[in-house]
């Protein structure tokens, strides 16, 4: 039986890639993009799915990069709609990126952002198929720190918030946890302007723990369309019967945060193709 195994984090094989020439210019950017998502999608859950406007010296239409988070995925899209009249009649050429490029070869093992994880977990596994819980959440202090300095404006403030998170697959049986730390200086102008950093930072740091507890689990997806959860061993992984006192976590900035959840679509997708 064909057996596929799914990270949430974001993939990097060439093997994931496929790419899409020769779509003509019939249809404006938001139609192709519509129209590929729709096609490609019913293969698998897709990571990303750019389209862009051909070179000036080539001529007029678009081109487009569809990253899937399974290989088997993107092979099988490819063998059915190569040379096949998806868009308006026009039979496109659809191939699976044949080398790796410095941008997927630098060994890079990003998590996958929230909303990823969120929308990876959903397609697999339906919006039934996982629950999470928030075990602690509070407001870190460090007695160390002197007292708020005064700065031009109002004053300079650093908020800190931990959160442990609950990850369960109850039709699975199984249960992991995450942890994170986020973190903010800003110059506080009003209670007001206290107010809504707390309640963006308490959110951020649920989003983070959540993501970490995804980062330790593995779908496996079977060729007769089943999907099984297993949980990676790690040394850092959080047993439940630590006791909810004890955060073990990756720390972050709240600006950190924002750079995480728009890297993808700053990224370069130049690819060669088999």
């Amino acid at each position: 039986m064909e057996v596929d195994i799914l990270e949430f984090r974001v993939p990097v094989d060439s093997n994931k890639t496929v790419f899409v020439w020769d779509i003509p210019p019939v249809l404006t950017h938001d139609q192709v993009y519509e129209q590929l998502f729709h096609v490609f999608s019913s293969f698998g859950p897709i990571y990303l799915l750019k389209v862009s406007p051909n070179a000036p010296l080539h001529p007029p239409g678009f081109y487009a990069i569809i990253k899937f988070y399974s290989a088997a995925h993107a092979a099988t899209a490819q063998k059915v709609t190569d040379g096949c009249p998806l868009l308006q009649n026009s039979a496109l050429k659809v191939k699976l990126s044949s080398k790796q490029t410095p941008h997927f070869s630098s060994g890079r093992n990003t998590p996958l952002s929230h909303a990823r994880c969120l929308e990876l977990a959903n397609h697999c596994l339906g919006f039934n198929g996982w629950t999470c819980d928030i075990i602690t959440l509070k407001e870190l202090t460090n007695e160390e720190e002197g007292e708020d300095e005064e700065d031009e404006g109002g004053v300079r403030q650093r908020i800190r918030f931990g959160c442990m998170m609950k990850l369960s697959f109850p039709q699975h049986g199984v249960t992991t946890r995450g942890a994170a730390v986020v973190e903010e200086s800003f110059t506080c102008t009003g209670p007001e302007v206290l107010l809504q950093r707390r309640c963006k930072l308490r959110r951020s740091v649920r989003e983070k723990a959540l993501v970490q507890a995804f980062s330790s689990v593995l779908l496996i997806l079977l060729g007769n369309g089943k999907v099984m959860v297993e949980l990676k061993q790690t040394s850092g992984q959080l047993e439940a019967d630590e006791t909810e006192d004890i955060l073990q976590v990756n720390e972050f900035s709240l600006s950190e945060c924002r750079a995480d959840e728009e890297e993808a679509e700053d990224e370069d997708w130049d690819l060669t193709m088999s």
